[in-house]
């Protein structure tokens, strides 16, 4: 919170009330603002106060409800005095400016001190009543006037009663629908008022701008509201301050300018001030409301001095901006991200409960070392299938809601989103996989295997966000196994059996031992280096995809167009005829002029080609610029699906509008671009999906049988290879695994880790038997699904960021995406209008967007920025700038090592560097320090364990310090003590 330090000409004038005059208040308050000294020997009262009202066990899990602060004004007006609305909060600052017309742009309130000063004097010596039973404002201003008795008199209690319940004008939001309907009919009413006349009579019941206020939706339901009411009057002799807190909340008719229940009031009416006295004090309050730790306290406040206290510590967190060191006028623009209230408000109350409570109460505190690093999903049962089992039981309480929670829109933009994904990937890993396998495997397979295993991994496993799909490690080991069959002899698809039904009882082993435990072992580190090779594997392709485009389609550099008239081309069916090497013109074969030249002009290339037939002429090697048009349509792809998923935050458009186009980002791109090429008659590879459910290699059938073509044996050494996979499918998995289910996503209905495991290594049993690519969790698609998913608050403070509210679990989405991938097979005629390139801008944007998410791209962009231009990374406030540079390196020298070896003849050992990822991570403990890496990492169990111990003992260490301070201290002062009365 920053506060505008008081100049000399800035400062408010003291406020009258009934006990003394406003100096001695002021300087008993500065006095007690300067009584919080670095040299007290004990914690305050205010502090021991608050620590009373506000109990850890009640602030740390319940939240305040939302509180809609109001500022009404009285201002003077043609008819007389009048209440105005002239400002509002939520969370933040919202001022009406001058004309009344418009509101302001939501903002960081900046605050006179003294004016905090001139409200705790308010709140100590005006009337507080706490826990008021009424149900009308005209019985709260009845009760607050009859408060003090002795003080009003009659005649003076009436005029105040009836100033106080006149009508208030307030600025209500208007929709746009509305605001165009006003300004069309305008002409037809006459001249239009800028500020409309106020009513004089008190509606009890809410108006109809208030029930068709728009700004209500930005508040989000069980909010309540706190009505401020500042002014002057001439009929006073000193000021009236009163605060009220109602027992229940009750709508107060057309008080506030949403008809919401109030839960607070605050009045303040005095004699003439300088100018914006009570102003300043009214936003103070509101700002002090709009504070989540005050509002706790207001909540709970007992007696008048526990508002006080409040005050107090309100004081005590306040941050001073010295004057003529900012310009007052300029607006502080709100935060992209705001601190947790509930942290904030836990860390004060463990500091005081420290001091209060001695070692013991922080010895509880702390959290228990025994759950440091480990959550429920992966803590060891010690029984044979235990984690399985308790997944099943997890996972089983939300089967059913799983279907339920996908009905909503942005579900149906995610099954479209990631379906044109899994069907890219599909064909690009199949035609690869044909590539590699001399087509025992092809696109076919590969839209057959990805439909089924997807289908029936998203209907039974643990975590059914995750997409399957065929992934890079995966298509080198296979190009690896298809080469050694070659090499020796054997027979690929039934080598490839044995080891996938290896693979799948390594699995079962690993599901029944509980091994997917050590997925506590995989730190950020190791996260990061995976998902950064995947990442960059999906970048690679695409851009690679494109180059085989230039080199099938390459520009015709030697066309020129004044030599359009000597271009042409026509079909020879009798043999090779002659050209002219005068004009470079095709002379006419004896045969094409024996036949009709409807004939030749009918044939076209394929029908020539196909009757035997010769193409001459000079442009018959014409190749248009494809590739040109190919790469605008893969770089506007790419380009459209970044700007338009950024769109939500926008300035322009209304939000909901924002955020559906947000929402199918990726499908509009799509969209735009397939017109694009369709309008322009554009010769682009289309996407060609397999038609006839026949192997794509005539020489297999859809059963791989484990015996006949191979020797007996191979049975057995199956085993070798099969343990590379094992490891490479793991590691796979559980990586991908890590990443979906980090904390940073908020899921609710927790992971499966070995339930995700067991089906995977079951679907390996199926596919190895039907020769269809294995399948593993895609990190990058997956991601790309979650990010589809994500839910975000609709009813967001103005200036707030929509809060995210985590994802939406559910499997129906990707049980679509599978299904129509299954139907794609039959979808041929509609798939074939949609460019290639097209597609891999999409792969495009999702490496790129995937490569953004991890932290490592961070800090290698700091190693590209100087000290002065870098962001304020948390983890650059507690590690020295040269050992961040040094982890981003071993990192980068790691994921260059890992690439190497994929596209080497070392790739057979890439899934133990996979692993061997862990011992470096360990290693790293002989370099950097356990707080370095906790903060650049996450740290290991067992470094964990040690580092939170040695926490623990630090504190303790430090709170007995502090205690034989205390203790020497008072000892001290006792001595001073006798020796001054001696």
């Amino acid at each position: 919170m920053r506060s505008e330090a008081p100049g000399p000409a800035g400062t408010a004038p003291a406020v009258q009330t009934g006990q003394g005059d406003s100096a001695t208040g002021s300087s008993e308050v500065l006095h007690t603002a300067i009584s919080h000294s670095i040299f007290s020997s004990s914690i305050s009262s205010a502090a021991e106060r608050i620590s009373a009202i506000l109990p850890q066990e009640e602030m740390g899990d319940r939240k305040c409800p939302l509180l809609f602060v109001q500022l009404n004004e009285l201002l003077s007006t043609a008819a007389g005095l009048a209440w105005r609305e002239t400002a509002r909060w939520i969370k933040f600052e919202e001022k009406v400016e001058d004309g009344g017309e418009r509101w302001s742009k939501p903002h960081i309130p900046a605050l006179r001190l003294h004016s905090l000063f001139e409200l705790r004097t308010c709140l100590q010596k005006g009337t507080v009543l706490l826990d008021l039973s009424a149900h009308s404002f005209k019985e709260i201003i009845g009760k607050a006037l009859s408060a003090e008795p002795e003080v009003w008199e009659p005649e003076l209690r009436d005029c105040l009663s009836a100033l106080l319940l006149r009508q208030p004008l307030h600025r209500t939001t208007m929709a746009p629908l509305r605001v165009l309907t006003e300004l069309s009919l305008a002409p037809c009413r006459g001249k239009a008022k800028s500020c409309p006349e106020p009513r004089t009579q008190f509606s009890e019941t809410p108006l109809k701008e208030q029930l068709r206020n728009q700004f209500k939706k930005k508040l989000l339901p069980g909010a309540e509201v706190a009505s401020i009411m500042v002014g002057e009057v001439d009929f006073l002799k000193k000021p009236f301050p009163v605060f009220i807190r109602l027992r229940e909340a009750v709508t107060l008719g057309s008080l506030t300018e949403v008809a919401l229940p109030s839960r607070f009031l605050f009045i303040l009416l005095g004699p003439q001030a300088k100018a914006k006295a009570y102003h300043e004090i009214g936003r103070a309050m509101a700002t002090l409301l709009t504070d989540e730790l005050f509002q706790g306290i207001a909540r709970q406040a007992k007696h008048q001095e526990d508002l006080i206290a409040g005050i107090d510590e309100f004081l005590d967190e306040l941050t001073v901006l010295p004057p003529g060191k900012w310009d007052p006028s300029d607006r502080i623009p709100p935060p992209r991200c705001l601190s947790s209230p509930n942290k904030r408000i836990s860390m004060r109350l463990r500091e005081w409960k420290s001091h209060c409570n001695g070692n013991t109460t922080a010895v509880k505190d702390w959290p228990s070392l025994a759950h440091l690093h480990t959550s429920e999903e992966l803590e060891r049962t010690g029984r044979l299938f235990g984690g399985l089992i308790r997944d099943i039981r997890r996972k089983a309480h939300w089967y059913r809601s799983d279907f339920s929670d996908a009905m909503h829109i942005q579900c149906l933009s995610a099954v479209l989103y990631i379906y044109l994904a899994t069907v890219t990937n599909a064909i690009t890993f199949g035609g690869m996989l044909g590539d590699a396998t001399a087509n025992m495997q092809g696109v076919l397979e590969s839209f057959l295997g990805t439909a089924f295993t997807g289908f029936i991994f998203c209907l039974f496993s643990g975590q059914p966000l995750t997409i399957l799909s065929s992934t890079g490690p995966v298509l080198v080991f296979e190009r690896l196994l298809f080469s050694f069959s070659e090499d020796y002899g054997l027979d690929y698809l039934e080598f490839r059996l044995w080891i996938g039904l290896w693979v799948a009882f390594f699995g079962l082993v690993l599901v029944a031992t509980e091994a997917s435990h050590l997925v506590q072992y995989f730190t950020r580190f190791t996260e990061e280096g995976f998902c950064a090779l995947i990442s960059l594997i999906f970048i690679y392709d695409s851009l690679k995809k494109m180059l085989s485009l230039a080199e099938a389609f390459p520009i015709n550099w030697h066309y020129r167009a004044d030599d359009v008239t000597l271009y042409s081309c026509t079909c020879n069916l009798s043999g090779p005829g002659h050209v002219s090497a005068g004009n470079n013109t095709l002379s006419p074969p004896p045969t094409a002029l024996q036949q009709p030249p409807a004939a030749l002009v009918a044939l076209s290339r394929a029908q020539c080609l196909g009757r035997g037939g010769h193409l001459l002429g000079t442009s018959c090697q014409y190749v248009p610029d494809i590739a040109l048009l190919s790469f605008l349509l893969f770089g506007g792809t790419f380009l459209c699906c970044t700007t338009l998923k950024h769109f939500k935050s926008s300035c322009y458009f209304p939000m909901g509008l924002r955020k559906l186009v947000s929402d199918f980002s990726i499908i509009l791109a799509i969209l735009i671009f397939c017109a694009i090429d369709a309008a322009l008659g554009l010769e682009t590879p289309k996407l060609l999906v397999p038609s006839e459910l026949k192997p794509t290699n005539p020489m297999r059938g859809w059963i791989v049988f484990p015996f006949g073509a191979n020797p007996w044996w191979i049975c057995l050494a199956s085993v070798v290879p099969a343990i590379l996979v094992t490891i490479l499918i793991f590691m796979d998995q559980q990586i991908t695994a890590v990443i979906l289910n980090r904390k940073e996503y908020k899921l609710q209905k927790g992971a499966g880790f070995h339930l995700d495991f067991l089906c995977v290594s079951l679907l390996m049993i199926f596919t190895s038997v039907m020769g269809l690519p294995w399948y593993v969790s895609a990190t990058v698609i997956s991601l790309a699904h979650m990010e589809s998913l994500r839910k975000e608050s609709t009813a967001s403070a103005p200036g707030e960021q929509p809060e995210f509210l985590g994802i939406r679990e559910q499997r129906l989405t990707g049980l679509v995406v599978f299904i129509l991938t299954g139907v794609s097979v039959f979808l041929a005629p509609i798939l074939k209008y949609i460019p290639m390139p097209v597609l891999y801008g999409v792969f495009l944007h999702m490496g790129v967007a995937a490569l953004n998410s991890i932290q490592l791209t961070d800090r290698v962009r700091l190693l590209l920025m100087p000290a002065k231009h870098q962001p304020d990374h948390l983890y650059l406030r507690h590690v020295p700038l040269c050992r961040v540079h040094l982890f981003t390196f071993i990192q980068l020298l790691c994921l260059a090592m890992l690439w190497v070896i994929k596209s080497t003849a070392a790739a057979i050992v890439f899934p133990v560097m996979l692993l061997a990822l862990v011992g470096i991570r360990k290693a790293l403990e002989c370099i950097f320090s356990l707080h370095d890496l906790s903060w650049l990492d996450n740290n290991l169990p067992a470094a964990a364990r040690k580092e939170a111990e040695g926490k623990l003992h630090r504190k303790q260490e430090e709170q007995e310090s502090n205690a034989d301070e205390e203790s020497e201290l008072m000892h001290r002062q006792g001595r001073e003590i006798n020796i001054s009365v001696n």
